[in-house]
């Protein structure tokens, strides 16, 4: 806004002065409670709030160069929002004039506008309305000011107590610029107090007092940052103590305790045993000590310490030390906490009785401590940008293919979908471990194997060349088939106990960690196709198991090892030419149990589109047959008919396999089609159609696939095969 001009006119509407005004306001300044009196008049005179108003603040700059927009002051009693409204007042060039919600009404606001027209029409001169307890105004009063805020006829400062984006207009509060105010902390409120003592025209500076650093402490505690009670129970101190017959007003601990209405705590006079005594108390509540917790909190309050700060402490305990182990105990002590406010002393040591046994009866858990892995993840590692999938994809879908590709888990079974939430510098990265006891530990086993699920889906699809990387994504919503084959495999094994496992192929650690945490295992053994895998797959295993309990083979063990396992299961890729050696070092009696995709006799691509060439349609199935029939990889090859002779040609017995066709629903995303069938660069999908078809009619074709299918949501079944055998 632009400078205000003229000279500086008075706060109020002065008129002609006469004997008995003049005497009434020096009368009202003598009388004036010291809090007012000691009332900053200049920015160097205010007290605290350095964030907003330390030397080249915008707040600070703003007051000194008279170039103020409209403010609204937040904050808590006593901590300087009048009283910056007053130094304003006493800097500004402009119309100040005041008026506080209780008092007004829409007679005093219209009169504020009528007199900020005169002067603007007269002199030239803006004006500031200062409105204290600005939230008290109803709807229509604020409605009232908001035309001529806008209009710049009036520059707004409010001063409220509550959350102004809550309790004031919406447009007010975007035409305004908030600035918070903070409770005064203890260095500031004893410098209030030391600055009231020493000025002899506004304060006690003309007597002598002696105030002993105890009382002065006792007295900044109990004001918790509120400079106006900090003065009040000064004022009354003093005031009401009689001088010695030295002259001098001996403050002691008694008359402050009197004065502010609050007892000393009890603790020590520099305050170490406060904070040893609420140290106490925590630690009783953190180790499940009822007993202990109560005598501590009886302690603290026969000392007369504030219930709200004991509160405060359970608040932060809630969710430290008890967490999600119990999430209702954050609940249980906000609710008491609110009970206690509504009821106050002395009923309400019922609340504070009922949070502490409660937090002390609860399950304990600080897994919300991974909050601080993660920030520290943010300040150390790499910024990574967000997935494609996982941004915005209102703004920027069409361009940059902002949100293509995103799974939304609610289309799927258990409202849960496999896939990346993390940057691609922290992916697999693990911050929250749960811990084992109440809520925690009944979500921790779905949160693992879910975990397990997209380590899995990682490893699955992305091991292997170009042909590999198709298959495995070709086979459908893979999370799904590992999710079927696990359940099934241990359903099938029953009872594991003394049994000495083996897990081929455990590269994606599905088995491995899922059979570590059954009870009554002899020991299970992981035996890799990858070897460089051996770090990841130690690194998960489940709290509690001891190393004795496991151990990471580079292969399948050779006969000579003499070990000899009483179970063995696996999920594919499980090769044939493994099935010998795995017989080898089979104990008698034992028995393998494998799951096996037949991606061959699974859903295809082909049979999803329209086709009005029946003659097209036969050939690019054909294609896509000879995709899988001829496929380096054994495991995309197999016929559902092949598994029972290969099984048996390397010595099991007793070979029993049942067929599972797996329906679901599936996202086709445009990821990836474009890799089935990208535009440039091979393909096995690519060089498949172009053996049958040619270069031309393929690029047609694959075009068809990613324009129709991208984005889809599309019925599929994987048929899976389950093998039991023994040997004799």
């Amino acid at each position: 806004m632009a400078p205000c001009a003229g000279e500086r006119p008075p706060l109020a509407d002065a008129g002609q002065d006469d004997l008995f005004s003049a005497a009434a306001r020096e009368a009202r300044g003598r009388h004036e409670p010291l809090a007012a009196r000691m009332r900053p008049r200049t920015l160097e005179e205010f007290i605290g709030q350095e964030h907003i108003l330390g030397e080249g603040r915008l707040l600070r700059r703003a007051i000194q160069i008279d170039q103020l927009t409209s403010v609204i002051f937040y904050g808590p009693p006593g901590t300087g929002k009048t009283t910056l409204a007053r130094v304003i007042a006493n800097t500004t060039r402009c119309r100040f004039i005041a008026l506080n919600a209780v008092l007004a009404g829409v007679k005093d606001i219209r009169e504020a506008i009528e007199a900020a027209e005169r002067t603007l029409g007269t002199q030239g001169q803006k004006s500031l309305l200062f409105v204290d307890e600005v939230h008290r105004f109803n709807k229509a009063q604020q409605d009232a000011l908001l035309p001529h805020v806008e209009s710049g006829l009036l520059t707004l400062i409010g001063a409220t107590t509550e959350n102004p984006y809550f309790e004031v207009n919406k447009a007010l509060v975007s035409r305004s610029r908030i600035f918070e105010l903070r409770p005064l902390d203890a260095s500031h409120l004893a410098r209030v107090a030391r600055q009231a003592l020493a000025d002899a025209s506004r304060g006690f500076g003309s007597k002598k007092v002696d105030l002993p650093a105890e009382c002065l402490d006792h007295l900044v505690h109990t004001a918790s940052g509120d400079a106006r009670s900090l003065l009040n129970a000064l004022e009354l101190a003093v005031e009401t103590t009689p001088p010695g017959d030295d002259g001098v007003i001996r403050l002691t601990l008694a008359i402050c305790e009197e004065s502010i209405q609050q007892k000393a705590v009890l603790y020590d006079k520099d305050g170490d045993a406060h904070y040893d005594v609420i140290s106490a108390f925590i630690k009783s509540v953190r180790g499940s000590d009822p007993d202990a917790a109560l005598y501590w909190m009886a302690r603290m309050v026969y000392a007369g310490e504030d219930p709200r700060f004991i509160f405060r402490r359970m608040i932060i305990l809630a969710s430290e030390d008890i967490g999600l182990a119990d999430p209702q105990a954050l609940g249980v002590v906000m609710a008491a906490s609110q009970a206690f406010d509504y009821v106050g002393l002395p009923e309400g040591r019922f609340h504070l009785s009922q949070a502490c046994l409660y937090l002390c009866g609860a399950p304990k858990s600080n897994s919300t401590m991974a909050f601080f892995d993660a920030l520290k993840a943010t300040e150390t590692d790499k910024t990574g940008e967000v997935p494609d999938p996982l941004k915005d994809g209102n703004r920027d879908k069409e361009g940059f293919g902002h949100g293509k590709g995103y799974l939304y888990p609610h289309a799927f079974t258990d409202h849960w979908v496999s896939q990346e939430y993390l940057p691609e510098n922290l992916r697999g990265r693990i911050f929250w471990q749960p811990g084992e006891l109440g809520w925690e530990g009944a979500v921790k086993p779905t949160l693992e194997r879910r975990r397990e699920i997209q380590i899995a889906r990682v490893l699955d699809g992305g091991a292997g060349g170009q042909e590999e990387s198709f298959m495995a994504r070709a086979l459908g919503e893979e999370e799904r088939s590992f999710d079927f084959m696990r359940q099934w495999l241990f359903q099938e094994a029953a009872n594991l106990r003394d049994r000495l496992l083996l897990i081929p192929g455990a590269d994606t650690g599905l088995l491995f960690w899922e059979a570590l945490r059954q009870p009554g295992h002899a020991g299970v053994h992981a035996a890799l196709e990858e070897a460089s895998l051996a770090g990841l797959l130690s690194s998960r295993i489940p709290a509690g198991v001891p190393k004795e309990a496991w151990q990471i083979h580079p292969q399948i063990p050779e006969p000579s090892s003499r070990l000899r396992f009483d179970l063995i299961l696996a999920i594919d890729p499980l090769p044939a030419a493994d099935l010998p050696r795995l017989r080898s070092i089979a104990a008698p009696g034992a028995r393998l149990l494998f799951a096996q995709r037949i991606p061959r006799e699974s859903a295809r691509l082909t049979s999803l589109l329209k086709w009005s060439d029946s003659g097209e349609a036969e050939t690019v199935s054909r294609a896509e047959e000879s995709l899988y029939a001829d496929s380096p990889q054994g495991r995309f090859r197999i016929a559902s008919g092949e598994l029972k002779p290969q099984i048996e040609a390397a010595g099991w017995e007793g070979v029993r396999i049942q067929f599972q066709a797996l329906a679901f629903r599936r996202h086709l995303s445009a990821r990836e089609l474009a890799r089935w069938f990208p535009v440039e660069g091979p393909s096995p999908w690519k060089a498949s159609l172009e053996r049958a078809l040619g270069p031309s009619a393929t690029a047609r074709i694959a075009e068809r696939f990613r324009r129709e299918l991208s984005g889809k949501t599309v019925d599929w079944v994987n048929r899976i095969a389950l093998v039991s055998a023994t040997v004799p």
